[in-house]
């Protein structure tokens, strides 16, 4: 006990100098603008040194597990990337062939180029209006094509308007064929999805597989054959069971389109003089 008493009493005066020099700071800093706002800053820095310094040892420590789910994420957008890359090279295979198809098939006949000013797509009978009239040709019961496939069929015209029932129109009825046969039936419209509608009255003896392409059949005066309509989704039966009723992904998307083209067929004026006759 006396030792412990004889240590503190010889570093006393070393404890007092020390109180006394805080105190002194204390007083210089409280009562002195400068000195205080010197202080403050300096303190705010070292405090945000340290800050920093801990920060960059955290995140050294955190590293490895940071790396990892990096690459992780890496490899899951790689793999994305490498999808979309390969579904946008087989939609636009798909498009450019498509429209250089119909372009053949067109050929001879007179197009008039239009946009869509007007456009429904959710109702039980769809209507769109474009900018081409009677001025510029249009007719009614001419067709109207996009670069995908067929738009619709135009119903009246004004001088410089066209209304044009849209495919996606319950009083729609298109004459289509199973490509590469001569199995035929009509292409309507249920309602709902805006792709999807339904070929008809197709014989049940028909080979039909998923995928197989549905086109204009030309037994119509309004498109000529082989314009392309949509792929085969599902076969069913008729509400009868006397045929099948296949489920047709269209190939035009009515909601995304704006540029259309209106067949002018002078043949289509032969053939309506025949049947009159």
């Amino acid at each position: 006990m006396h030792d412990f008493i004889e240590r503190i009493t010889a570093y006393v005066h070393w404890a007092l100098f020390l109180l006394l020099e805080v105190l002194s700071g204390f007083l210089l800093f409280r009562y002195n603008h400068y000195q205080g706002s010197i202080w403050l800053t300096q303190a705010n820095t070292a405090v945000a040194k340290v800050h920093e310094w801990e920060a960059g040892a955290l995140s050294y420590l955190r590293m490895p597990a940071e790396n990892a789910a990096l690459v992780r994420r890496n490899i899951i957008l790689q793999n994305k990337l490498d999808v979309l890359r390969h579904e946008l090279v087989l939609a636009k295979a798909d498009t450019s062939q498509t429209q250089k198809a119909l372009e053949d098939l067109l050929e001879g006949m007179t197009l008039i180029p239009a946009q869509i000013v007007d456009n429904s797509v959710r109702k039980r009978d769809n209507m769109l209006v474009i900018n081409a009239g009677s001025d510029e040709g249009v007719a009614p019961e001419m067709g109207v094509v996009s670069g995908t496939g067929v738009v619709g069929i135009v119903s009246a015209v004004t001088p410089h308007h066209a209304l044009v029932m849209s495919i996606l129109n319950s009083h729609s009825s298109i004459s289509c064929r199973l490509r590469g046969t001569e199995y035929f039936g009509y292409l309507k419209w249920k309602g709902g999805k805006p792709l999807r509608a339904y070929m008809d009255d197709v014989p049940r003896h028909a080979h039909i597989q998923k995928g197989d392409v549905v086109e204009t059949s030309g037994f119509s005066a309004v498109f000529p054959a082989g314009i392309f309509l949509g792929k085969v989704a599902e076969i069913k039966n008729s509400s009868d069971g006397l045929a099948y009723e296949l489920e047709i992904l269209l190939s035009t998307d009515l909601a995304n389109i704006r540029h259309v083209n209106v067949i002018i067929d002078k043949r289509k004026e032969e053939l309506d003089s025949l049947l009159a006759q």
